[in-house]
């Protein structure tokens, strides 16, 4: 589908994948919140729905993406950058925003809810690997799992820590994708 020419490191990918997992993290911080004590399947519940959707989210980003390849591949560089960079802000605007996003995940389609609105950024960014021409299923994978461990974990900080952890992990999720996005359009101009 996309060739692998231009494939980005894994560091890289992980460090997106770090990035991006910073909404799920957030949540799972709210959710982990709400509970006095946490068990076992509630995190994997929460960290499972959280990793399949930014997963998802990626791989259907980047199939879309890489249908309007050819309408602006001249300019690819600069839309991811724009894409990342504009991602990353609104990530750090939320923080400041002080929005309250504790809901409680028991609920299924709660889950579900949570799980898409923490993956929407995944889309862009998709969109955005499938215009640099890389190969999307391992990006994928790697960003899904990332997601799932930091879900995971978070989830657990949140019952031990409260809501500490809520600003500072967008600040620094919104700061990731900027920086990846400068560093691609770095790459494309130098």
């Amino acid at each position: 589908m996309l060739n692998s020419g231009n494939a980005l490191n894994l560091l890289t990918i992980f460090f997106i994948g770090v990035g991006l997992s910073m909404d799920a993290f957030a949540v799972g911080v709210s959710c982990g919140v709400i509970r006095s004590k946490i068990f076992l399947n509630y995190s994997l519940k929460i960290a499972f729905s959280f990793g399949f959707f930014q997963f998802f989210m990626v791989f259907l980003g980047s199939i879309i993406g890489y249908n309007l390849l050819n309408i602006i591949k001249n300019y690819d560089h600069w839309v991811a950058f724009l894409i990342l960079v504009f991602i990353g802000l609104k990530m750090i605007y939320e923080s400041f925003k002080g929005e309250n996003k504790t809901i409680n995940p028991d609920n299924f389609k709660t889950l579900i809810f949570l799980s898409i609105a923490t993956s929407i950024d995944a889309f862009a960014v998709g969109i955005s690997l499938s215009l640099l021409k890389i190969e999307i299923f391992s990006p994928s994978i790697i960003i899904g799992i990332t997601t799932f461990v930091l879900s995971f974990a978070s989830v657990y900080l949140g019952c031990l820590f409260g809501k500490i952890f809520k600003k500072g992990a967008e600040i620094l999720g919104g700061l990731i994708l900027i920086s990846i996005g400068i560093k691609i359009l770095l790459e494309h101009i130098l």
